[in-house]
């Protein structure tokens, strides 16, 4: 489903379920000795689907660590991102000669936690989501806000290492193109990115151009 918002220089997988006989790598199972189920099952299915998009660049399997913040260590050459949420796994990578960063995100297509749309946002990316869900019922625009802001914060970290708050992170949302342009505040960055919603999933993906794809994707106001 996710391939429908990524380019197509972007290999990806992903899962609604998680295969029983899915096996680590014994570096991969290090990292998830102490996890509740969850977390291994999430943990696990999202390198499976990692592994697959990476296959399709023909890449041998290898395991997939994590950093100091917990990103995915990608093989040298590739760039990607991972993401799972009740009920879907997925991943998207591409060749670093095609593109500088990725960022995709899943939520539940469901209201945000009371008070956590607050904390996300200012007053008036509020008021412009509930512009939307006035005007396009359907969607959980809300909810819609943070899985835009998860990819961006996933891209730019990519970028530079830094993490950036979401109260940084502004989003304009086109509720029929499907796409969406954020803005970091204070650094001039646009990203542009698409998002999909379906089968009660919220899919969001930011891909950042590479070296041979043009410079398009991140520019100063």
């Amino acid at each position: 489903m996710i391939e429908r918002i990524l380019p197509r220089h972007v290999a990806c997988a992903d899962a609604f379920e998680d295969p029983p006989d899915a096996r680590l790598f014994p570096e991969e199972e290090t990292i998830v000795a102490g996890a509740v189920t969850r977390g291994r099952l999430e943990f696990t299915t999202g390198r499976v689907c990692a592994r697959s998009a990476l296959a399709m660049l023909g890449r041998e399997p290898e395991p997939i660590l994590r950093g100091a913040a917990g990103q995915p260590l990608w093989p040298a050459g590739t760039i990607g991102s991972i993401t799972h949420c009740r009920g879907y796994r997925g991943a998207a990578v591409a060749e670093t000669r095609h593109a500088r960063s990725i960022g995709v995100d899943a939520e539940p297509d469901e209201p945000m936690p009371t008070g956590t749309f607050e904390k996300i946002s200012p007053a008036g990316e509020r008021r412009e989501i509930r512009r939307l869900g006035a005007e396009h019922p359907g969607v959980h625009w809300d909810r819609l806000l943070f899985c835009v802001k998860e990819s961006v914060y996933k891209a730019w970290f990519q970028l530079t290492g830094a993490a950036v708050p979401f109260t940084d992170v502004g989003a304009v949302i086109d509720p029929v193109a499907g796409g969406f342009v954020a803005r970091l505040r204070g650094s001039g960055t646009v990203l542009p990115g698409r998002w999909l919603a379906e089968r009660g999933l919220l899919l969001t993906a930011v891909v950042v151009p590479g070296s041979t794809n043009g410079a398009r994707g991140v520019a100063g106001e």
